[in-house]
């Protein structure tokens, strides 16, 4: 046990008091480390989103306004996948590509579907300018018994083409695809 003298006593009371240290001391020890253990936690975690919010009225109505390709990635069967073209919810083009799985040590890899969504975004991803700060987006529909390297692989393979962007003055490659999952 640890004491704390404040000194005196000038009275009946005794001010000097046994206060147990050592277990406070450990609680917040064990205090600090579920912090610092949640704050990694809480970074990692996240999932990159937009938020379609209202903004200022524009000149044309939101009926003419022309809806951005989304390429459309399902890997729900067992031999092929399905490249969807959509503008809103009017289908553009289906392209079938047969999966055929890579194995490379221990990951999985899909040459043949990588080649291709790069293919088709040369032929018909909007966002390539430089200085375009968007990126076209791409929607993963998978089944839920999928397994998770086979997801992987396959946002490796979207991830495959690369545009450039220019920010600070400097040009770096980015991919140019933003993945978000569908739900099922």
């Amino acid at each position: 046990m640890a004491g704390i003298d404040v000194g005196g006593g000038h009275g009946k009371k005794n001010v000097n008091h046994e206060i147990p240290l050592i277990p406070f001391i450990d609680f917040l020890l064990c205090l600090v480390m579920f912090l610092l253990v949640t704050a990694v936690w809480s970074t990692m975690a996240r999932i990159n989103a937009d938020a379609r919010v209202p903004g200022p009225p524009s000149s044309e109505p939101p009926e003419n306004q022309p809806k951005e390709k989304q390429l459309h990635v399902e890997m729900r069967g067992e031999r092929k996948f399905q490249l969807i073209w959509k503008e809103g919810n009017t289908v553009v083009n289906t392209i079938d590509v047969e999966r055929k799985p890579v194995m490379s040590g221990n990951d999985v890899r899909y040459p043949d579907l990588a080649k291709k969504i790069t293919e088709e975004w040369k032929a018909n991803g909007s966002h390539r300018a430089a200085s375009d700060k968007k990126l076209d987006q791409a929607v993963l529909h998978t089944d839920n018994s999928t397994q998770f390297a086979d997801v992987i692989a396959v946002i490796d393979a979207i991830y495959t083409p690369q545009r450039e962007y220019t920010a600070g003055g400097s040009v770096a490659l980015i991919p140019a695809f933003n993945v978000t999952f569908s739900v099922n």
